[in-house]
């Protein structure tokens, strides 16, 4: 091999190293060149993620602000209809309710205009009040709304709508007609339905109304309903009470006058009684004294026959004396004429006096008496005379309705408190039914039964008893059942003079 082969072959094997080295070198960069390229793609990938999140971060910040604002809102608003609805909700009169509306929708919501329309008895609305619109722009909002029947009858459907929620033929109609961009109006109802509107509204350059707005709207008309409601019963209330109490005043005038005339009657009768009976009295005394003349015979023999019909004239004078006097004394104590004579005395001594008279009556019919005499009664003042007729005619009465083997108690009982005594006079008689008890106590009243039937009274007893207890202050009434027994109850103050001097102040 020659030299020049040698250096040729030297030569490429030099070469060849040299390709082997280069194409090493270019190896290697390709591949850093992929992997700078992949890392190229994927921090593109990061960027536009980043990208995307970044403007989701923006828009729900959009959306935190704008509810933010919107909660803002809601929370001036419901300050505000707190502050109106506790201003309203504090009075009954209407005109003052629409005083502090006025105070109140001026300084405490943000609308431009503020109307409230109130229908009338005709169902044709008409200005309440105004905020922010002239006079005469109120009398031509109400003309164009009266033009309009599809507008009247949104309103009477009674809902709330707003420029945020209308649809946009209404919302046109209503701007134009009240010249607003924005806008609320919401029925005033009460317990009687739909009685007005509310009306707010705001020029172009305002803030846009929210479904917030109208919520706070709706309360509000609520709170306005509720508190004319409210204003307008009570003024039907109070108008019903001046009726009431006018024709009260009316009928007691009638009544007073009834009563004054009853009393000049009850007076004049009394008065004639009293007269009557004087006069009565001394001829029935003077044939009293006849009779028992001739009976003795002191003008001559009297023949039996002759004599038994004087004993009967005798003895219907003695019940004619009796009528009489009854009637005399009810008479004076009706016309206040009757002096009481008060004296000290002890309701048991009374009771027993009252037995050992009427003792020889119940042996007849042997019945039982009791008693039950409270211990801790003390002396109380009465007139003795008047209070022995009281128990008198009581007991005789039980004696004459209780049949046989009966039994009669009398109790009596003292009520510290009221000072006064409790009395009963008891019987296990026929008893009376609850007519007969209503009319017991009226003058000649006298209850249709067989024992009454046989034994002649005048049903005057019961009366004169009733008028001797009420002269002493006292109340009477009875308790009975048909073949059960009868209880009559009287009270008796201890010292009827303190009695009368507190009724009389």
């Amino acid at each position: 091999m020659d030299i020049i082969s040698y250096i040729l072959l030297i030569g490429i094997c030099v070469m060849l190293i040299i390709a082997g080295v280069l194409a090493a070198i270019l190896m290697g960069k390709s591949e850093k060149l992929e992997a700078a390229s992949t890392s190229l793609d994927q921090l593109k990938s990061t960027f536009e993620n980043l990208d995307k999140e970044a403007k989701e971060i923006i828009k729900t910040d959009i959306k935190i602000n704008q509810a933010q604002e919107e909660l803002d809102r809601r929370l001036n608003g419901l300050e505000s209809l707190q502050k109106t609805s506790r201003l309203i909700s504090t009075t009954l009169d209407e005109n003052e309710i629409f005083h502090r509306l006025q105070h109140s929708l001026a300084n405490n919501l943000s609308y431009e205009k503020k109307l409230i329309f109130l229908y009338d008895d005709n169902h044709n609305l008409q200005s309440r009040l105004n905020v922010g619109i002239q006079t005469e722009d109120v009398y031509f909002i109400l003309t164009d709304i009266n033009k309009n029947p599809d507008l009247v009858k949104t309103f009477q459907e009674g809902h709330t709508f707003s420029s945020a929620t209308a649809p946009v033929q209404k919302q046109e109609m209503i701007k134009h007609i009240f010249t607003v961009e924005y806008f609320v109006i919401a029925p005033i109802l009460n317990q009687n339905g739909l009685i007005g509107i509310i009306f707010v509204g705001n020029q172009s350059n305002a803030e846009t109304i929210t479904r917030a707005d109208e919520e706070v709207i709706s309360i509000l008309a609520s709170q306005i309903g509720q508190s004319l409601g409210n204003a307008r019963l009570f003024e039907e209330v109070f108008k019903s009470t001046q009726i009431l109490e006018s024709k009260v005043q009316d009928r007691t005038i009638k009544l007073e006058q009834a009563l004054k005339e009853v009393q000049d009657i009850s007076l004049k009768k009394s008065e004639f009684v009293s007269a009557v009976s004087h006069e009565l009295r001394t001829p029935l005394t003077s044939i009293k004294g006849y009779a028992e003349i001739l009976m003795t015979g002191k003008l001559g023999e009297v023949p039996e026959s002759v004599k038994n019909r004087l004993e009967k004239i005798n003895t219907h004078s003695d019940n004619l004396v009796k009528l009489i006097n009854n009637l005399l004394d009810i008479a004076r104590i009706e016309s206040g004429k009757a002096e009481m004579l008060f004296t000290k005395n002890e309701m048991a001594k009374i009771i027993e006096d009252v037995h050992d008279v009427l003792t020889p009556l119940m042996k007849t019919k042997d019945i039982d008496w009791y008693t039950e005499i409270d211990a801790r009664i003390p002396e109380l003042l009465l007139d003795k005379g008047q209070i022995d007729r009281v128990f008198t005619n009581l007991v005789s009465n039980a004696i004459k309705f209780t049949p046989e083997h009966g039994n009669i108690t009398i109790k009596a009982k003292y009520d510290n408190a009221k000072q006064i005594i409790e009395t009963e006079v008891v019987d296990t008689g026929i008893g009376m039914s609850n007519d007969d008890m209503k009319k017991l106590f009226t003058e000649f009243y006298r209850i249709d039964n067989k024992i009454n039937q046989s034994v002649k009274g005048t049903g005057l007893g019961l009366s004169l008893v009733k008028k001797i207890i009420e002269a002493h202050h006292g109340k009477i009434w009875v308790t009975s059942q048909l073949n059960m027994g009868t209880s009559f109850h009287f009270t008796l103050p201890l010292d009827p003079h303190n009695i009368k001097h507190e009724e009389t102040a």
